[in-house]
């Protein structure tokens, strides 16, 4: 028998991870973006990773239709990027006030986030709620600054040390 949903969210709580947007750029959709934590690394060679996109997530469209996309791992001084990504405005006004650029393939580059890797998608797999969706990096982008954090249903930061 599985945990509950409600026990399931509790644990995941204290999991720390970092703060990505991931982006793509359609000719149906237009640039688009969504604030996600779940990414991961996948292989060194050929260097790819993953990220996971609820099935009900509009960029997910725009991914499925571009074959492209790009995770931005957003610096400790981007909170506020990642809360207008998160939802609860258009596509459009996610994009106001953020400096970007387009990849050699097309995928929003945030300009002031720590690192950006734009992918080209290898393989996408419906699991339960969720896209699983593999890319294969083609461009790396590292900045310096320190990451943004999110653990226990809160941003958080690097203790200096």
């Amino acid at each position: 028998m599985a945990v509950s949903v409600d026990d399931f969210k509790k644990a995941l709580q204290l999991w720390a991870s970092g703060v990505t947007v991931v982006t793509t750029q359609s000719e149906k959709f237009g640039v688009q973006g969504m604030t996600v934590t779940a990414f991961s690394s996948v292989s060194v060679n050929p260097p790819q990773v993953l990220v996971c996109i609820n099935q009900a997530a509009d960029t997910g469209e725009g991914i499925q239709e571009s074959e492209h996309f790009a995770v931005n791992v957003l610096t400790v001084d981007q909170q506020e990027v990642s809360n207008q990504f998160a939802g609860g405005c258009s596509q459009q006004e996610r994009f106001e006030n953020v400096n970007w650029s387009a990849s050699a393939n097309g995928a929003p580059i945030l300009n002031d986030s720590l690192m950006s890797l734009s992918c080209k998608v290898v393989n996408k797999v419906l699991v339960g709620t969720h896209w699983v969706i593999i890319g294969e990096v083609e461009e790396s982008i590292c900045r310096s600054n320190s990451p943004l954090l999110y653990y226990s249903g809160a941003y958080r930061q690097l203790a200096e040390g």
